[in-house]
């Protein structure tokens, strides 16, 4: 198919939505001590919160994934990534604990269809593309996630409380995401593919042939929330950081993901998903072994920034992969790999936390060590040249 102007347009307008999603996490993740200070949040009742997020957040995933096929995927994403930065906003503006609980329950149930839809559009617009564009969109991602932790670094420096610090960016970030909006792609631009998402709607996709993909993802969102989670922490409590330097592990992460997807695409293409996953999962391997053993604060950032690199193409691919093996269900398949996004979040965060209140965060850097190195066992399955899944079998009614 002919790459259109309308079409390059679409993919311009989900880049800019990838890139306000970026800005709006990392935002949250970096401020961790702060929300926790800021709420009188225990150590111990500290996993508990970060825990729900994700859990609500896969419930938002896989009800986006019901919603798209009485609506559509855009339409779910200009819904759902203003309230998100709503719900930031809420978690700046409380102060006691049922307000954090309420706004972090919103955020976790937003970001799930954002996740979701955004995705979704992502992997139908690379099909119209016909080559591989996913990489690119996490890109976004990955430099919103910079600007977001660089502005949670300016909210330290300067004494912002969190409420100007969350309220002025999503000031900034709503109207930027609806005008966006107005640009996704719709059923003129995907040339017939929400059309076939309609009609593979009434029909299930088998989960065997998706496992290993979902086992990919989890490991990599383990370690991914690691770094989001508990970066700052580790940097200020176990490397004696300042807390402007504890914000700086995320940023430097985020800085290394961009660039490792910004070229990613071209590695995919020249040495094969297979090769770059494989050489992924050990560069994060040895990110995660330079931050165990750190001595001082720079060691340890160092070692944050080599996970960058090593984790920066394995979700997009998980992603291209599921969309490879069910082109006619690419939706499904999208918001079901999606899931397994905050199955690592909910396994990775409290458990991380839970070994490094029972020995410490040292120790517990080897729980993601060795998942990210299991990656390696399943990274065949990224080939694009595997055998076709079985058909979608009809779902009985009635």
């Amino acid at each position: 198919m002919e790459v259109t102007g309308r079409l390059r347009q679409a993919r311009a307008a989900l880049l800019v939505s990838f890139l306000c999603q970026g800005v709006a996490f990392a935002l949250l993740v970096t401020r961790i001590p702060a929300i926790q200070h800021r709420y009188g949040v225990s150590d111990a009742l500290l996993p508990v919160f970060l825990a729900a997020v994700p859990v609500l957040a896969g419930a938002g995933s896989i009800a986006s994934e019901h919603v798209v096929r009485r609506t559509s995927a855009r339409a779910v994403l200009r819904t759902v990534q203003p309230l998100v930065c709503l719900s930031l906003v809420g978690v700046g503006a409380g102060d006691s604990l049922w307000q954090l609980a309420l706004s972090l329950a919103a955020f976790g149930l937003m970001v799930g269809a954002l996740d979701a839809s955004m995705n979704m559009l992502g992997v139908g617009l690379q099909h119209r593309y016909g080559r591989s564009i996913m990489l690119g969109f996490h890109a976004a991602f990955s430099l919103g996630g910079i600007m977001g932790a660089s502005l949670a670094w300016a909210g330290a420096h300067w004494h912002l409380t969190l409420l100007s610090l969350f309220g002025g960016t999503a000031a900034v970030l709503i109207p930027v995401s609806v005008a966006a909006s107005l640009r996704y792609a719709g059923p003129r631009e995907l040339a017939g593919a929400e059309q076939e998402a309609a009609e593979a709607a009434g029909r299930s996709i088998p989960w065997r042939p998706l496992l290993p993909l979902c086992f990919a993802m989890a490991a990599a969102y383990i370690a991914d929330a690691t770094v989001s989670n508990w970066s700052a922490k580790y940097l200020q409590d176990t490397l004696h950081s300042s807390e402007e330097l504890a914000t700086v592990p995320y940023n430097a992460y985020m800085v290394t993901m961009l660039l490792g997807r910004a070229l990613g695409d071209t590695g995919v293409q020249r040495w094969g998903a297979v090769a770059v996953v494989r050489a992924g999962a050990l560069l994060s391997a040895l990110g995660f072994a330079v931050a165990a053993v750190a001595p001082e604060p720079w060691t340890g950032i160092l070692g944050f920034t080599l996970l960058g690199v090593g984790l920066c193409a394995i979700v997009p691919q998980v992603f291209a992969a599921g969309g490879r093996r069910f082109p006619e269900a690419s939706d499904a398949a999208v918001a079901r790999l999606n899931l397994f996004n905050y199955v690592g979040f909910l396994i990775g965060s409290p458990l991380v936390g839970a070994v490094g209140d029972a020995s410490s965060y040292r120790v517990a850097l080897a729980v993601p060590l060795v998942l990210v190195l299991t990656v390696l066992a399943v990274s065949r399955t990224f080939a694009p040249t595997v055998q076709p899944a079985p058909a979608a079998v009809p779902t009985e009614v009635g």
